[in-house]
C-alpha cells in the first residue's frame, strides 16, 4: 500500500484555499477486525499547524477525514481524530481511504517545491 496527496501550484494571491484529495490503499486479509489509521503531524509542532518546507520557507497546510475539511486528520490528540473503519472486507483487495488536503489562502510563500513527511499508523 501507499499513499500520496499532491497540491500542484499555490496561488498565493486567490481568496480561496487551495484543495486536493489524496487516497491510502491498503489491504486487509483478516475478518472481524476494525482498523484504526493515524497521521503524524509532520512538520508542525501540532495537527493544527502541519507545514510544508521549502529550506527555512514554510507553507501552512492540513489533512482531513471529511470532504468538508473540518475533521482534522492525526492521532486523537490536539482537536484531530483517528480514523477508524469496523469490520474492512478482507480477501486481499485494495482498499482506497481518501485523503483530503487543504492550503489556506493569503500565505506569502516564495516560488518553489514545499513537502512534508506524515507517517501512517495502522492497527489492526
Amino acid at each position: 500500500g501507499g499513499a500520496a496527496v499532491a497540491f500542484g501550484t499555490y496561488d498565493s494571491l486567490s481568496l480561496l484555499p487551495f484543495d486536493t484529495i489524496g487516497s491510502l490503499v491498503y489491504q486487509c486479509g483478516r475478518r472481524d477486525r476494525n482498523v484504526m489509521i493515524t497521521l503524524s503531524r509532520g512538520n508542525g509542532t501540532s495537527y493544527a499547524t502541519r507545514r510544508m518546507r521549502n529550506g527555512s520557507q514554510q507553507l501552512f497546510y492540513n489533512l482531513y477525514r471529511d470532504t468538508g475539511r473540518t475533521i482534522v486528520w492525526g492521532d486523537g490528540s490536539g482537536g484531530s481524530q483517528a480514523l477508524i473503519i469496523n469490520n474492512p472486507q478482507p480477501n486481499n483487495r485494495d482498499i482506497t481511504v481518501p485523503i483530503f488536503g487543504r492550503i489556506p489562502p493569503g500565505q506569502n510563500a516564495r516560488v518553489g517545491s514545499y513537502a512534508d513527511t506524515i507517517t501512517i499508523t495502522m492497527t489492526f
